[in-house]
């Protein structure tokens, strides 16, 4: 009888600690898991473009992740996630994978996410990679490239200048599932209004085969441009969240105000860039 108490102890004992193992937490995702999603959703979002992209009609053209010298770039080269070289325009296209609100306007040269994250102007960012393929393009086809920004749809747009969304702009800013949509569109209203296509069959061939014979494969290099890349968005991120902790004031009286009225006041056109407490906002017209 104390042989089988002891069996049917140590058994409640194991079932016990079977029960504390399964209740036990997943760990915290770290850093480097982070990225590895983060890589993994980029990854998926090109994947889905790709697909958008190939399927335009057989006489437009397309290249992904087209990386050119740049001696303008910091790095030294300019890498461009899309091209399409159409008869009616040359597409060159910027990809971001965030989430959140974007805040920013043609004119701002730094946009950000809910107010918090900050980067380039992606427009700038897109123009200085229109400059450094025209580098390799004769001069007489620099007026047909059109800019295009894509976004993901877990983004909503707070954008001070709505035409960066009309479909007459030579830069537009569009969600990634629309991206094929207002390619088709801008063409259908430069075909609209050009009965004769800007480019031949034999001029789309050509300035594909230009970009395609500069595009850099080299697997070193591309590692160096990113390391470059990446080096400097540290540096730019040290400096930003040294400067993050200091308090957002109004202009007017220098009250404190929090992270919400001042991405409030950088999203409202109104309010011209400047902070204002909710006080001197009523003041503003």
């Amino acid at each position: 009888m104390r042989f089988l108490s002891k069996i049917l102890g140590k058994k409640e004992k194991q079932g016990n600690n079977d029960r504390v193992q399964t209740t036990k937490k997943n760990p915290t995702p770290n850093r480097k898991d982070k990225e590895k999603v983060a890589v993994r959703k980029g990854e998926i979002g090109e994947y889905k473009i790709n697909i958008q992209l190939d399927q335009l009609p057989n006489d437009y053209k397309h290249l992904e992740d087209v990386m050119v010298k740049n001696s303008k770039a910091k790095s030294g080269y300019s890498q461009i996630d899309h091209v399409v070289v159409s008869p009616y325009g040359i597409f060159v296209i910027e990809t971001k994978n965030y989430q959140g609100t974007v805040y920013g306007g043609k004119d701002r040269k730094v946009w950000s996410v809910n107010g918090k994250f900050k980067m380039m102007n992606p427009f700038i960012q897109n123009y200085g990679h229109i400059q450094a393929l025209q580098t390799f393009i004769n001069k007489k086809y620099h007026s047909l490239f059109i800019s295009m920004v894509s976004f993901t749809k877990r983004c909503t747009f707070k954008i001070e200048d709505m035409d960066l969304r009309k479909i007459t702009s030579n830069e537009l800013l569009v969600y990634d599932v629309e991206l094929s949509d207002y390619i088709s569109r801008k063409v259908a209203i430069n075909k609209h209004q050009n009965v004769e296509p800007f480019l031949t069959e034999d001029e789309v061939l050509q300035i594909f085969d230009q970009i395609n014979n500069v595009n850099i494969t080299d697997p070193t290099l591309r590692k160096q441009h990113v390391e470059t890349l990446k080096n400097g968005n540290i540096t730019a991120n040290t400096k930003s969240s040294t400067s993050s902790t200091e308090k957002a004031k109004c202009i007017i009286c220098e009250k404190n105000v929090s992270e919400k009225v001042k991405a409030y006041c950088l999203s409202n056109k109104k309010f011209s860039g400047n902070i204002y407490c909710f006080e001197h906002q009523k003041n503003i017209k």
